[in-house]
């Protein structure tokens, strides 16, 4: 799959296998082998065996952060920086993430300021980061508790998504991608949730489903979407880009009250879901039965939908986290809600619409 954001082309392959540093070096159009190009390959705790197996028996200079949410910190950034620097790599380098969307996010944020800009290779290990995070080059870190406050647009070179990698998720970073999984079918239209929906009980099986024509075809039909959508609007300036933000106004609320790493983003995001499914019901958006169909399915998967998450029982800490969100426009919060068929972009202006906010969470 090849696509084109703005001035960066990324080509992006789904296979079962893990890629090797010479199939890797042939994919970027140089010659197979160590000594024709400069990497730094960057992994974290849980990533580091499969970041071996890439290598392929090359010693090739290595970065390994701590994993999890909470390390999604300036600090790690700056550990990526300094291995940089001192394995000799020039703008010519290649940094190469291999992990989850933690590991994908903070290095291409630093492929993007190192010496202003090198090239930057994922392996996305995770089905929350083939199905959302690695594509379309949104990268960054959490700072002042606040999920992505620092970022860049910065799109890799390739994104390879080896299927066998997710054999080793636990099922709550399992839980997580199916989040963003259904996220992406509630926008792409009734057929692709109608289809999770009707394999649901086989989608929750993960222990079975990692190497499964079905998964397979769901990350790929994931893909292909938010690939058209990051296409046609790569730096989310026309609108049409933040509508994959379905959730993350809530969910991101959520995730820096409970404290950042307290919650997986993909069960924030499916909470934060609920919730924009209720807001878009009483502004008269979202249809009741689409937003049953949606909650329901939510359901089934186990996500927490009730109007107070029990890891977020101080609403106004909640609503102060929202007021902060960069997706804000003129002052005021920005919030994706469900449409007949797809979502909408929602601002809300009048006090009468911040009273229907606040009454989401009694």
């Amino acid at each position: 799959m090849n696509f084109s954001f703005g001035e960066y082309k990324t080509n992006v392959y789904l296979s079962k296998d893990i890629p090797t540093i010479c199939q890797l070096a042939l994919d970027l159009g140089l010659e197979a082998g160590r000594p024709s190009f400069n990497p730094l390959i960057i992994a974290d705790e849980n990533t580091s065996s499969i970041a071996a197996k890439l290598c392929d028996g090359w010693d090739l200079p290595f970065c390994i952060i701590k994993s999890g949410e909470e390390n999604k910190n300036w600090q790690s950034v700056e550990k990526i920086l300094a291995a940089a620097q001192t394995a000799g790599l020039g703008r010519d380098g290649i940094f190469i993430a291999v992990g989850g969307g933690v590991i994908c996010d903070i290095t291409a944020f630093a492929a993007s300021i190192y010496k202003r800009g090198c090239s930057i290779v994922l392996v996305s290990t995770t089905l929350l980061g083939m199905v959302d995070a690695s594509i379309g080059g949104k990268t960054g870190f959490d700072i002042f508790d606040i999920k992505n406050l620092i970022g860049s647009f910065y799109p890799a070179q390739t994104v390879y998504m080896p299927v066998i990698s997710l054999n080793t998720l636990p099922q709550r970073e399992w839980k997580s991608g199916m989040a963003e999984l259904i996220k992406t079918a509630i926008l792409s239209g009734d057929d692709f949730l109608d289809q999770i929906t009707e394999k649901a009980d086989l989608l929750k099986d993960y222990t079975k489903l990692a190497e499964s024509d079905i998964l397979r075809k769901c990350i790929e039909k994931a893909v292909l979407y938010k690939g058209s959508i990051v296409s046609e609007d790569p730096k989310e300036i026309s609108g049409k880009r933040m509508l994959l933000n379905l959730g993350h106004t809530f969910g991101h609320a959520l995730e820096s009250t409970a404290g950042l790493g307290v919650i997986s983003h993909g069960e924030a995001v499916a909470w934060g879901i609920t919730r924009a499914c209720e807001l878009g019901e009483k502004l008269q958006i979202t249809p009741a039965l689409r937003a049953k169909k949606i909650k329901d399915l939510l359901l089934s998967f186990g996500y927490e939908c009730t109007n107070i998450h029990p890891l977020a029982s101080n609403t106004n800490a909640l609503l102060n986290v929202m007021k902060s969100d960069k997706k804000k426009k003129q002052g005021k919060i920005t919030f994706i809600v469900p449409d007949e068929k797809s979502a909408c972009t929602v601002i809300l202006n009048s006090e009468s619409e911040m009273e229907i906010l606040n009454n989401l969470f009694l």
